[in-house]
């Protein structure tokens, strides 16, 4: 205890105490945190295996892993088992979990860095500005030079939808940030704006698409794993794969940066450049899984969030948890939109919005007391 705290009498050595106690409970988290990733690793294995397995078809899995493994030769039904499994399933099962990981450990460095429960890429705009991106390469694409399209192939859809979030996130940390301190009331009216202005133009440029380019936006405005195929995945999961292995990097700014940023200065944590590298990351994760998936909401918030509930705030533990279990959250929200209207399918988005509006408002009624709302 310190001279002041004794000066102060028992009062200071009881609050002295009280942070003592939080400490020690904090640090006794250390092993849930732990327990928790182990936990969540076997369970985005599971999950894997299990929506491979899942689906309207009849398809087996486990019939193409024993034609695989023996050798058999190829029948009408094993060459059909092995087109659903291995070009349908199997892809949009990879890139279904590292769209989930991208939003859930984006809404995490998001929460982190603003220092609010509250932020999320899809709550501030990002996922509307990385969708305008996209629908500006649906519809204005042709225009383009031949030769950059050419160059580009793939790549171009998830480039526009980059540039859009990645845009999009550098003008909100532009207007919410004054004198190096970020105003997270400003941030969210912030976002809300920049959302309607990106919704406004996409509206423009919905006006003005044809009847091929009306079916594609609309694919955006639902969110949808469908459709997922290996050039998709090779085409978006670099870019979110990159942004998962740079962000764990980032968890000791993000804990320091809780206690204030100049605080984090003197703790010898380079702020500015702890800002700019998950600005970029952030914006490459959204704005590869809006290119290939659409408008997911709410992921990027509830995961976080519940995470922290349970395994505390310490960055460490809750990034990497985050990935994996927003990863198996959106593979379970595939296999319901696959099955519960079997054979059509529902938008994922519907299902993500029902179960994370009713959260998002609990955590508003909880938190609306502690804000002084």
């Amino acid at each position: 205890m310190s001279l002041n705290d004794a000066a102060r009498g028992p009062f200071a050595r009881g609050s002295f105490l009280m942070r003592s106690k939080e400490a020690r409970a904090a640090g006794d988290r250390t092993a849930v945190a732990r327990l928790t990733l182990a936990l969540l690793v076997v369970l985005s294995l599971a999950a894997l295996a299990l929506s491979v397995a899942t689906g309207a078809s009849d398809a087996s899995a486990l019939n193409v892993i024993a034609a695989l493994l023996h050798g058999t030769e190829d029948t009408a039904l094993s060459v059909r088992d092995r087109i659903i499994v291995l070009d349908i399933r199997m892809p949009r099962a990879l890139l279904g979990f590292l769209i989930g990981a991208a939003l859930a450990m984006s809404g995490a460095v998001m929460q982190g860095l603003f220092r609010n429960p509250l932020a999320d890429p899809g709550l501030v705009g990002i996922s509307a500005g990385s969708a305008l991106g996209a629908v500006l390469m649906i519809v204005l694409g042709a225009s383009l030079p031949a030769g950059l399209m050419l160059a580009l192939g793939a790549f171009a859809l998830p480039a526009a939808a980059f540039i859009g979030g990645l845009l999009t996130t550098l003008l909100l940390y532009r207007i919410a940030t004054r004198g190096g301190q970020t105003s997270v009331a400003t941030m969210l009216l912030a976002g809300i704006a920049i959302a309607a202005l990106a919704g406004a133009a996409t509206g423009v440029l919905i006006y003005m698409a044809d009847d091929k380019q009306l079916r594609d936006i609309t694919f955006w405005s639902l969110g949808s794993l469908s459709g997922m195929t290996w050039a998709k995945l090779f085409a978006a999961g670099p870019v979110i794969l990159l942004a998962l292995l740079v962000v764990p990097f980032l968890s000791r700014g993000l804990n320091a940066i809780t206690l204030g940023e100049a605080a984090a200065f003197h703790m010898g944590v380079k702020v500015q450049r702890l800002k700019y590298t998950a600005v970029v990351a952030v914006a490459g994760a959204v704005g590869a899984s809006v290119a290939v998936s659409g408008g997911i909401g709410f992921v990027g918030i509830v995961v976080p969030h519940l995470l922290r509930i349970v395994i505390g705030p310490d960055h460490r533990y809750l990034l990497p948890a985050s990935a994996l279990l927003g990863g198996v959250l959106m593979l379970g929200a595939d296999m319901l939109a696959r099955t519960l209207v079997a054979p059509a399918e529902l938008p994922i988005g519907i299902i993500t919005a029902l179960a994370g509006a009713p959260f998002f408002l609990w955590v508003l009624l909880r938190d609306r007391g502690r804000n002084g709302w």
